[in-house]
């Protein structure tokens, strides 16, 4: 039995799916909303990857590339402000997080 595109399209949807099912159903922890953005992406990294192997076109794995490091960057700058509403809170649930607004 050979993978189609249809077989990594079918688990990239599945990925995405679960990604948004995670962020509706959880909007107080900060921790799994950031965990969820990056199952999300990757969803979309793996349709690329299949796109672009499938085509014969580098393309895609180049876009992979630049969206693995802003998903790395935004990783880091997330989880350092984490750290900082934490020490200041002592608490990242996103119902307290409201008084923020200017």
């Amino acid at each position: 039995m050979t993978l189609t595109l249809g077989h990594y399209l079918s688990l990239g949807a599945v990925l995405f799916a679960m990604s948004v099912i995670g962020i509706f159903m959880n909007r107080k922890n900060l921790i799994v909303l950031l965990m969820c953005i990056e199952l999300m992406l990757l969803a979309v990294n793996l349709n690329f990857v299949a796109f672009s192997h499938y085509l014969g076109d580098m393309a895609g794995q180049v876009f992979v590339f630049f969206i693995l490091t802003v998903a790395a960057a935004e990783s880091a700058i997330g989880l350092a402000i984490l750290v900082a509403l934490f020490r200041s809170r002592s608490s990242i649930d996103v119902v307290e997080l409201d008084t923020l607004k200017g």
